[in-house]
């Protein structure tokens, strides 16, 4: 168990400094002070947001074989996903919008699977997933310059592709569905 009460816990921000400002994340310096009074610094990176969408029906699974370059994958298997780079835009609409976006896809019913952040320890980015289903074509124009590939996995292999995931937000949708299918 942690020491101390949520009282004892409990901290103050005291300001702090942008150190690195980008187009997806700023970094920032943060200064905080404790209930007993002890001050810490922490290197924080600030970030809007993120949606996941678990697009799936009877028979399969959308997933997206993408690169990302942060991690050296080349082929990294997720589910498809999006920033919440749309000011006041809420979760949902950024994931309507963004499955239209990567996989040419809309849906009838939505259902908010979690909300959870990424790495609490240094950022706040949060992720937002939802799960797609009544799917239909729906296509929109995405400024980015992506190299998506679209797979459509048997979800009668869902096991293969948890086995095969590395990314958070596609392991925790992917689970989930399985927990689903076998209540």
């Amino acid at each position: 168990m942690g020491e101390g009460t949520p009282a004892e816990r409990a901290f103050e921000p005291l300001g702090g400094e942008t150190v690195y400002s980008g187009r997806i994340v700023d970094v920032r310096k943060e200064r905080f002070r404790y209930a007993d009074g002890e001050e810490v610094t922490r290197e924080i990176v600030r970030h809007k947001g993120a949606v996941g969408m678990l697009a799936y029906d009877e028979h399969e699974i959308w997933l997206v074989r993408q690169p990302r370059e942060a991690t050296g994958e080349s082929d990294l298997l997720e589910i498809p996903a999006g920033r919440l780079d749309v000011e006041g835009e809420e979760p949902l609409a950024a994931a309507k919008r963004e499955l239209a976006e990567e996989v040419g896809l809309g849906a009838e019913e939505w259902e908010k699977i979690v909300t959870y952040y990424t790495g609490a320890g240094f950022t706040d980015e949060r992720v937002h997933l939802f799960a797609a289903r009544g799917l239909h074509e729906r296509t929109a124009h995405s400024e980015e310059n992506e190299r998506i590939e679209v797979v459509r996995w048997p979800l009668a292999d869902l096991d293969a592709a948890i086995a095969e995931c590395v990314d958070a937000k596609t392991l925790i949708a992917l689970l989930w569905l399985s927990v689903r299918m076998n209540d």
